[in-house]
């Protein structure tokens, strides 16, 4: 029987799974730019309301989005600003699909 992960690992487990959606990550890269509400983000992902809220629900769950109503709009924003610095580190260890990798290694070229 495999052991459960602790309390933090599970956190961090949430999260990456939450993440690892192509629209759920494309909202969390727009979210870099600045606050969203649900009507652009539904625009930026093409998918209906119900759709996105699900995504939206997922992401704030994970603790990776922040919501805040304002009048009839709700506002979106990421919870942590170094998101984009996540990216840039996994960016710079994981190579594009196909592509050659070097011998060198990957911790030489991260953060």
């Amino acid at each position: 029987m495999p052991a459960r992960p602790d309390p933090i690992s599970s956190k961090r487990i949430n999260a990456f799974k939450a993440l690892a959606h192509p629209s759920r990550l494309r909202i969390t890269e727009a979210l870099m730019q600045g606050e969203l509400c649900v009507n652009e983000i539904r625009e930026l992902i093409g998918d209906d309301v119900s759709t996105v809220s699900k995504h939206l629900s997922i992401l704030r769950t994970a603790g990776v989005l922040h919501s805040e109503k304002r009048g009839l709009n709700v506002y979106y924003t990421l919870s942590c600003n170094c998101f984009g610095d996540l990216l840039k580190c996994i960016d710079a260890i994981c190579p594009l699909p196909g592509a050659y990798s070097s011998s060198t290694s990957p911790a030489n070229h991260c953060c």
